[in-house]
């Protein structure tokens, strides 16, 4: 894939995170800066959603820990065990946000 196709695929996957978000009621607040996405929460804490062009990946960084994804068989999938990004991002919003969330 180009670095073109994949700059498209991850906007359309930040412009999801963020539908999602506002589509929720939960009190969070999605800011992209370029390649990042951080989704701010009510108790101030951060989940950073950033795109690494070079390895082609989405990465997760939550008080959960720090995750890779890769896009494989047409899903992101977790480049060191089994997870699914957007299973994986709804979880880690739910711990944070201390409410259920998902896409």
């Amino acid at each position: 894939m180009t670095e073109s196709e994949f700059l498209n695929l991850t906007d359309a996957v930040f412009d999801r995170i963020e539908s999602a978000l506002d589509d929720s009621g939960l009190d969070a607040e999605p800011m992209r800066m370029g390649n990042v996405l951080e989704i701010e929460l009510a108790d101030g804490s951060q989940i950073i959603v950033n795109r690494h062009a070079f390895n082609q990946e989405l990465w997760i960084a939550a008080k959960s820990g720090g995750f890779h994804y890769r896009l494989m068989d047409g899903a992101w999938r977790d480049t060191r065990g089994t997870g699914e990004f957007f299973a994986d991002l709804a979880a880690a919003i739910s711990a944070q946000a201390g409410e259920a969330f998902r896409f």
